[in-house]
Order: C-alpha cells, then structure tokens, then sequence
C-alpha cells in the first residue's frame, strides 16, 4: 500500500487540508464569541449552513456516481477556495451575515467533497488494505486537528483573526493541487453505472439496498449515536472554557481528544484481530456514553480531560471500523449515493444535535445535558444490543 502514489497524495492532501480547516474553526469559534452572545444563536448559525449541505446532498450523490471521482473533487475543492473569501468579507463588516454565507458555501462543497472521497478510497487501494488506510486516513485527520488548533490558537495570540483564514485559504490552495496529481482509474464502476442506465431516483434505490445489507443498515443506525457528541463538540468546548476561566483549555481539550484518536485507530488493527466485529462496536458505542455521562464532572479538568480522551480513542477504534463495513458491503456502484445518504443523515443528525445543545445549554447547562446525552446513548446502544441478539443478527463482514 505504502508503494501507491495515490495513497501519499490523499494522505498529504488530508493534512494540509486539516490544517486549514481546523485553523479555521477556531477562527469561527473566537468570531461568534465576540459576534454571538447566546448558545442557541450561536447553534442556529452553525445549522444553517448544515441545512445547505443536506439539501444538496440527494444531488451530490447522484453526481458523484454518474461523474469522474477526480473531477467531483477538484469542483468542491474550488468552491471550498471561494467560500474563505467571504469570511474576510465579514471580519471586515463584522457581520454574521457573511459568515452566514461563508458556512453555506463551505458545507455545500463539503457535501460533495467528503462523499467523493470516501468513493475513492475503495479504488486506490486492495480491499484487505482498507481497514488499514482508513485508519491512516483518520489518524492524518487528527494530527491535522491537533496541529489546525494548535496553530490556530498561537496564532490569535500574535496576529488577528484574518490570519487564520489566510492559513485556510493557503491549506486549500495546497489540497487542490494535490487533487490534480490523483490518478484514478475508474473503468471497472463506469461500466456498471452505465449498463444499469441513468441516475435520477436519488436515494431511492439505496434504501432496497441497506434493507437486504443487515451489517450495513445497523451499523448506520450505530454512528448515530457519537454524533451527540461530535454534534455538540464545539459548543461544549467554548462552555468548557467559560466554566473553567480558561481559553487555553480549548487547545488542550482538542490535543487530549486527537491524541487518543490517533492511538485509537493504530490500536483497531491489532484489536479487530481478537475481537468480532459487533463487540468492537457495541463496546465502544457504551464508552463513548459512559464518557459523556462523566462529563457532568466539567468543572473539574483533569475528569474532563479524561473524558475527552476516553472519547477520542473509542471513535479512533470505531469509525475505521463502521468504515470498513461500509466500503466493503455496499457495491461499489452505490458508493457515491450511499456516502452522500450517510453524510446527508450526519447533517442531519448534527443539526438536531446542534439546536438541541443549544436550547438545552442556555436551559440546563453542560453538567445536566451531558448527563442526558450519556443516558440516552447507553440506552439507546441497549436496545439495539437487545434486538440484535434477539434476531440473531450478524455483524461479520468478509476477511478481503
């Protein structure tokens, strides 16, 4: 695997990537600070540009698979480059508004571009080589968050907030060059997109697909629930901050969590050779709502630290897992459609997350609603748990 040219320009391609959007993020948290005084506001905004992305999603999918992967890529990776441009525009008028716009335009092309990727993946690597790239693929993912934040947040301490967006837009910049370098070879999907005609029902066709794909469809219901999570990442982390008196715990928190990521999806790889498939996810999902019920411990920061890293390895083991099982079992024909589904139904699922967290932070706090959120992932994970056993269901995907 280490040979394929293809790999480094995805992996290289994903950290400088990383970098610009995270440096990003932080530049968009330390902006609705100052911009946006409540919550739920400041989750309104954040859904806003969710909802742009999830409305064009049937459409990306249907793209994605009648179209060259490569060229998918290259398009979205021009509209990310564009949509920076308008965050200047608001820095510089200080109005939400624009950021409004920047949001929308960076989450339509994420849209196309994520799906887009995980398509590709499959064609540039054997499929007993998967597993492994998807978890290199997340680990560069990390270091690019842990290294994004980190500059991002020793950079507003010498510079103003326009310099994080210059670092985007460079990071950009960089990624689209490094997409024109991929050489994909896509004759073997083409020929089946073609034979079975045109593309216009959407999702349509996906959902006979995932009702006789039973490793697929559970393990699409399981990723729901790391989304309460990852959902309301960022709006935790800015409460944890005020609660704590600190803004450098920001950078802290996200260094803690991507560290425990990243040994997370080195140790899936030596894990998934012991353990079945169903008790490596049901395992982790259970962590990730123990961990979130601990969190009712916020003031503390070395518990809360704790928390976060318990998180960030159980999702480092469990996503290049589910991953796995969805590259695999779904036909390569479906793969844009369904990865569009699947980022569409993340959108969603953020979305609601998003609002809920920020009614519920304004209302309750972040002690009680991470208590709420452990809860109902632990029973949430139970009931799956019961009906799995009681169908006796099978999560076991093939060996290559």
């Amino acid at each position: 695997m280490w040979r394929n040219r293809n790999v480094w320009i995805v992996l290289i391609g994903e950290l400088i990537a990383g970098l610009g959007l995270w440096s990003g993020i932080i530049g968009n948290l330390e902006f609705m600070q100052e911009k946006v005084p409540s919550d739920f506001h400041k989750s309104l905004l954040l859904a806003s540009g969710l909802l742009a992305g999830i409305l064009v999603g049937p459409l990306a999918g249907r793209i994605i698979d009648q179209s060259n992967k490569k060229t998918v890529l290259i398009v979205s990776g021009i509209g990310r480059v564009f949509s920076v441009f308008f965050m200047f525009v608001a820095i510089a008028t200080g109005s939400i508004w624009w950021m409004l716009l920047f949001l929308i335009c960076l989450q339509v092309s994420a849209s196309f571009y994520f799906p887009a990727l995980q398509a590709t993946l499959p064609l540039i690597v054997k499929d007993e080589d998967l597993l492994q790239l998807n978890g290199w693929h997340m680990n560069v993912s990390t270091i690019a968050r842990v290294a994004g934040t980190a500059i991002g947040g020793l950079a507003l301490v010498y510079w103003p907030i326009q310099s994080l967006y210059i670092i985007s837009l460079m990071a950009y910049l960089g990624i689209l060059v490094f997409t024109f370098m991929l050489r994909i070879d896509e004759a073997g999907t083409d020929k089946v997109i073609v034979t079975n005609g045109p593309r216009t029902d959407g999702f349509k066709e996906v959902f006979p697909m995932l009702k006789g794909n039973t490793p697929v469809l559970l393990t699409l219901f399981l990723t729901l629930i790391p989304v309460l999570f990852l959902g309301s990442f960022n709006l935790i982390v800015i409460n944890i901050s005020e609660i704590q008196d600190s803004s450098s715990i920001k950078g802290i928190i996200y260094a803690v969590e991507g560290v425990a990521f990243m040994v997370g999806t080195l140790a899936i790889k030596y894990i998934g050779k012991r353990y079945s498939t169903k008790s490596i996810l049901f395992t982790f999902v259970f962590i990730i709502g123990f961990a979130e019920m601990s969190m009712y411990f916020v003031a503390n920061p070395f518990l809360t630290l704790v928390s976060f890293a318990l998180f960030g390895f159980s999702i480092g083991c469990f996503y290049p897992t589910a991953l796995t099982i969805f590259q695999k079992q779904v036909p390569k024909e479906y793969h844009g459609r369904f990865f569009s589904f699947r980022n569409m139904l993340d959108r969603v699922s953020f979305q609601i997350v998003l609002l809920s967290t920020g009614a519920m932070l304004d209302l309750i706090g972040l002690a009680y609603m991470m208590v709420i959120f452990g809860v109902f992932s632990i029973g949430l994970t139970i009931v799956f748990l019961l009906q799995i056993q009681r169908r006796k269901l099978s999560f076991q995907i093939p060996t290559a």
